[in-house]
């Protein structure tokens, strides 16, 4: 983070206590975000307990990793958790058949009041990505997050047609090196104040 000049960042992990203990421990570093497997009994008392007590700031759920749709009977009450709550909800997006753009799209328009940040809008593949744009422009509660989208300009797009308050820059660490997911962004032809406003405004206000 030092060297690639982030001042703060979101964290998560499938080991939430680890997250628990680096925001304690780095409190002006890091932004807590749980992330419950939804088929678990206790996924809900986890989210309750992680913001209630932990003052976590958001939900990180990933549909591929635990196959399920965004709009499952099990995950229904945790998002409703956060519209109650007022925090935002991210979403991994890009892989069939559990995360694609269109089914994260259903959720928004049953909590319309809840911030989605779908994750890689769309990923690597060209359908998907652009998927993602689409249904971002359909859904003002659809927030559109950079890491490991494969097309630069692509990001321009999305700036253009949903928005530049509505697209925020992530890097994926460690799964993706800071200095490639800056660079993204830095080529995909938005202007200065553009790239301020998903570089860090954007998230600043969405952690607020």
């Amino acid at each position: 983070m030092g060297a690639a000049g982030v001042e703060k960042a979101v964290l998560f992990a499938p080991d939430n206590g680890m997250v628990r203990r680096a925001v304690s421990d780095h409190p002006e570093r890091f932004v807590g975000y749980v992330w419950p497997n939804p088929h678990d009994e206790g996924a809900l008392p986890l989210v309750r307990e992680a913001v209630k007590e932990w003052k976590f700031r958001g939900v990180k759920l990933h549909p591929l990793l635990h196959a399920f749709l965004p709009t499952d009977d099990e995950v229904l009450p945790i998002v409703e958790f956060a519209r109650r709550e007022r925090i935002p909800v991210a979403i991994h997006s890009g892989h069939p058949p559990f995360s694609l753009p269109w089914s994260i799209g259903e959720l928004a328009d049953l909590f319309p009041e809840v911030r989605l940040v779908m994750l890689h809008m769309g990923h690597a593949h060209g359908v998907y990505i652009q998927a993602a744009i689409n249904t971002a422009k359909k859904h003002d509660n659809i927030i559109l997050e950079t890491s490991g989208v494969s097309m630069h300009s692509k990001i321009k797009e999305a700036v253009e047609r949903v928005g530049e308050q509505r697209v925020v820059f992530g890097s994926d660490y460690p799964f993706h090196d800071y200095s490639v997911e800056l660079q993204k962004v830095r080529v995909a032809g938005l202007s200065e104040a553009q790239k301020e406003l998903v570089f860090y405004a954007n998230a600043k206000n969405l952690l607020l």
